[in-house]
């Protein structure tokens, strides 16, 4: 059987890739599970075929990993926890930081794959690999500067000691989403190896190609076996038998509200379980008239169609104010028409599944009679490739389902208000709250409306800037807890006070 990690080793370049796959058609690549350092055969043949979206040919053969392949993982895990946690910050750190400079040195390896197994643009792709490096190198330090609460405290005539200490909490399911899959998957990984717990990651089985690329990273790196573990296979079968083994100590999940709920079903009775959900999002944009059209068009366009739509945190609801309603969605079509277009800076969605899903949303606007200002439905049968061309609709009804509900593409609703209150009674409108927009020059309105926003985050004339120290995470059925620094800890750490 083909050595499939050292073949994809050596494609590092668009052309040594494309050039690959166009010479190897009828030959998918073949993944495998990562367990204890070593790229392992699944208990099964069975696998799952994961598709090209550029092309719609078979791009990669997925393991369907099975119960007791996921019990082997954890089992590795659990067996590499005790030393592991027991490692100094600088070892952990160093190991950390020596993932950072593997990847640094082989980020366009991990770009081209990003692009050709997700649908991205490469340029999209590169931004990703540089966030996922920087996880690794946040997280590196922030352990060596760890501050915790020390307090006294007087009684019994004498004077006592209070602080707290911090553990690391066992084994953690990783379960990452497919539209930025090594972003979010190490997001998840970085700080579960920092705070000294070990894990096992299932990233999702349409975008695999990167985890496993990172199982290699794992091993160059000198992180000890069993410390993470990959395993790949679809939700029902290897992420629910992740989430529901009583030896996970903790749960990080991005991905659809759906599942999420699913997931805090079946650990309901593991009361003490550590969960982490951060789950989808139907985001507003409001556009006030004290801001400039050229300022607000490129990045309210920038917010809606970045990656294809396929980012949990896009702005896919544009509320303008009814004073430059008109002047805005003329500007914001023709800028869309020039600046997002299909194979140059717009790449297909993921799969053939989640372009039926974009396709049956765009079946009911034309059936409600909204106006379609650019972009249609698609084919039924796509031939080559799950391209749908960026849309902007209007004269969409508030409590329409494309409204409503998360589409997850190149989908974009425009909306007039007239006053303040109406404009945050609308963004507010929706069961989710993970993210929002806010594009205004007026200082006191920057904080009158961006602190009641229903939303876990608040970008003002801005979109995707991160700092890794600040919370993330959404309100409502956007999920529960946040992660990104102290609140990272939270989620990866036990706390007892110990008092002398």
């Amino acid at each position: 059987m083909m050595d499939t990690i050292s073949t994809l080793w050596e494609l590092d370049t668009l052309e040594r890739a494309k050039d690959y796959l166009a010479g190897n058609p009828d030959t998918p690549l073949r993944l495998q599970d990562f367990i204890d350092n070593q790229f392992a055969h699944s208990e099964t043949e069975q696998g799952i075929e994961s598709f090209n979206p550029s092309s719609g040919g078979v791009l990669v053969h997925v393991p369907r990993s099975t119960p007791p392949d996921v019990d082997r993982a954890v089992d590795a895990a659990s067996r590499a926890f005790p030393s592991w946690s027991q490692t100094s910050r600088t070892e952990r750190s160093n190991i950390l930081l020596q993932i950072a400079a593997i990847l640094s040195e082989n980020k366009e390896l991990f770009a081209v794959w990003e692009s050709i197994d997700q649908g991205k643009t490469l340029a999209r792709a590169r931004v990703e690999v540089d966030r996922a490096i920087s996880n690794f190198r946040y997280f590196a330090t922030y352990i060596l500067h760890d501050e915790g609460a020390v307090r006294f405290a007087d009684g019994q005539g004498s004077s006592t000691l209070t602080y707290e200490h911090r553990s690391a909490v066992g084994v953690f399911a990783l379960i990452s989403p497919w539209n930025m899959p090594l972003y979010l998957l190490t997001w998840k990984i970085a700080p579960c190896l920092a705070f000294g717990c070990t894990g096992v990651a299932k990233p999702s089985e349409v975008t695999s190609i990167t985890a496993f690329l990172l199982g290699e990273v794992f091993k160059r790196a000198g992180l000890p076996p069993g410390v993470m573990n990959i395993v790949f296979g679809d939700g029902p079968g290897a992420g629910s038998a992740l989430v529901k083994s009583p030896r996970v100590r903790g749960v990080s999940f991005t991905g659809s509200t759906s599942t999420g709920i699913r997931i805090r079903q079946d650990t309901a009775s593991d009361i003490g379980k550590h969960l982490s959900l951060e789950l989808g999002g139907k985001n507003p944009t409001l556009v006030f008239d004290d801001v400039a059209l050229a300022q607000a068009v490129p990045l309210a366009a920038r917010a809606a169609f970045e990656n294809s739509g396929q980012i949990c945190l896009c702005g896919s609801r544009i509320y303008v104010h009814q004073a430059i309603y008109a002047q805005f969605l003329a500007a914001f079509v023709e800028y869309v028409r020039t600046h997002y277009v299909c194979g140059e800076t717009v790449g297909p969605v993921v799969s053939l599944q989640h372009y039926a899903k974009v396709r049956s949303y765009l079946l009911q606007a034309q059936e409600e009679k909204a106006t379609f200002h650019i972009g249609e439905v698609p084919t039924d049968h796509p031939q080559h490739g799950f391209w749908i061309t960026p849309t902007v609709l209007s004269g969409v009804g508030v409590d329409s389902r494309i409204m409503r509900e998360e589409i997850f593409g190149p989908v974009v609703t425009v909306a007039p208000f007239e006053t303040e209150e109406e404009a945050i009674a609308l963004a507010n409108d929706n069961p989710s709250g993970l993210a929002s927009v806010l594009l205004t020059n007026d200082l006191s309105r920057m904080r009158r409306v961006g602190e009641r926003i229903d939303a876990g985050l608040v970008w003002v004339n801005c979109w995707l800037v991160r700092e890794l120290g600040t919370a993330f995470g959404g309100m409502k059925a956007s999920g529960v807890g946040r992660e990104g620094g102290v609140h990272s800890r939270d989620v990866f750490t036990n706390v007892r006070t110990i008092h002398i």
